[in-house]
């Protein structure tokens, strides 16, 4: 796959502060700026993405005044959704700055918000009916399946992520994104894919709210048949999670194997283990006021957004509890319980919910991040949103020290036993298909 000739199809990315879609403004158009558009000038993704789709996005931006809602739904395929777009990191000196981490890798937390940014672009396009009169779905992001990280992703190398619509339901949709990078021209595409991540959208009517029906899929090839299976697969298991926790015999004992270390920490800490600690000793917390520049298209806090700051607190409590730089591996799930506003009060609290130690060579360190919308005025406070992250130790900053070792999470309550128990639980099916 040659990186340095993008397709058509492929939508460049270029740095915000260099953007040649600003440079020559025609004095004639009556368009809306695109660096006037929400939440545009903080991502060259998101600025690039709402360029090359501007017809549509100007339409949800504006939409008709008592316009019809769609009624009749078309059938897409996934290939008429399908959106890549480029990152020229190897020539544009300011955009590889703008996505450069300490260790000369790709921000992951500045790539979340790319992802979400081009799956809600998908959305639009799956779901659009090419008629001007009707109004537009209201489509939001209501989970994040599954992010994996395959191999790290450097900063000096062009990078592609192309994405489709995989699955459909009666008002929702599931979206697959592969970052690509490829370190050898002759290398397999598979073997440059350095990123897999799975959206669950849903769509509401922009006039009522209510839940409204999107386009149907055809997967037309046998790949895009496999994919659409295996997501109506996670679909049902998604709704059988919803029916009704999952009842284990051994729950009670599980639960007491818990939290019995715990009680040591708690009663008799001068003999607790050493090679342990309390779950509520690796917390971190911070907090701050949603802004107007992190708007999405609908007025509502970014998505992507949410999810950069969740990483980031993730990635330093990781740090925090191992004394070494961590090293990401996956997003294991996201909910989106609650939309976010411009003006809210917004407090991120994260902690080690669990690691695993049974491969010394890559410890895992199982990472939650909850999301509460504050209304002091009102005194009230709400869970908008639950990340939950894995990683590990970086083997080079691991070598470096000698007698390394992970200490065990314990929970000092059952309602922190509780937590980790069904999040472990939630992992099963996830590790047996592996």
């Amino acid at each position: 796959m040659d990186f340095n000739c993008p397709s058509p199809k492929t939508i460049p990315v270029v740095s915000t502060f260099s953007s040649p879609f600003d440079s020559s403004p025609d004095s004639t158009s009556t368009k809306k700026p695109i660096s006037l558009w929400p939440g545009m000038y903080h991502s060259p993704v998101t600025n690039a993405l709402w360029e090359a789709r501007s017809n549509i996005f100007e339409r949800l931006l504006d939409p008709p005044k008592d316009a019809p809602p769609q009624i009749e739904l078309l059938t897409r395929t996934p290939s008429q959704s399908r959106t890549s777009i480029f990152y020229n990191l190897s020539s544009d000196y300011i955009l590889r700055e703008q996505y450069r981490d300490p260790w000369n890798e790709v921000r992951i937390g500045k790539l979340l918000e790319d992802l979400d940014a081009l799956a809600g672009t998908i959305s639009v396009k799956h779901c659009s009916d090419d008629d001007s009169t009707t109004r537009p779905l209201l489509l939001v992001t209501a989970a994040v399946d599954k992010i994996v990280l395959k191999k790290a992703i450097s900063v000096d190398i062009d990078l592609k992520i192309v994405g489709s619509v995989i699955w459909v339901g009666t008002s929702s949709m599931e979206i697959q994104l592969e970052v690509i990078q490829s370190t050898n021209e002759n290398s397999d595409v598979s073997d440059s894919v350095a990123l897999t991540a799975n959206f669950i959208f849903v769509a509401r009517d922009s006039k009522t709210g209510k839940a409204a029906s999107v386009n149907r899929l055809s997967p037309e090839t046998e790949r895009e048949k496999f994919l659409f299976e295996e997501a109506e697969a996670r679909s049902k298991l998604r709704k059988k999670k919803r029916v009704g926790r999952r009842e284990f015999d051994n729950e009670a004992k599980r639960l007491e194997a818990l939290l019995a270390e715990g009680r040591i920490f708690c009663d008799m800490p001068a003999l607790a283990d050493r090679d342990s600690i309390l779950l509520r000793d690796t917390r971190l917390e911070n907090a701050l006021i949603c802004q107007p520049q992190q708007r999405n298209i609908h007025g509502r806090i970014f998505g992507g957004f949410l999810m950069h700051r969740a990483f980031e607190i993730a990635f330093s409590t990781a740090y925090a509890f191992a004394g070494l730089v961590p090293c990401f591996l996956e997003v294991d799930h996201v909910d989106f319980l609650r939309p976010v506003d411009v003006g809210n009060f917004l407090r991120l609290t994260s902690c080690v919910l669990y690691t695993e130690l049974e491969n010394p060579d890559q410890p895992l360190i199982n990472v939650e991040v909850v999301a509460h919308v504050t209304r002091p005025e009102i005194r009230s406070s709400e869970v908008s949103n639950t990340f939950y992250f894995s990683f590990t130790v970086r083997p080079e900053a691991k070598a470096k020290k000698d007698g390394f070792r992970i200490r065990k999470v314990v929970p000092a309550t059952e309602e922190e036993a509780r937590r980790i128990l069904e999040r472990m639980d939630a992992d099963m099916p996830t590790q047996s298909n592996q």
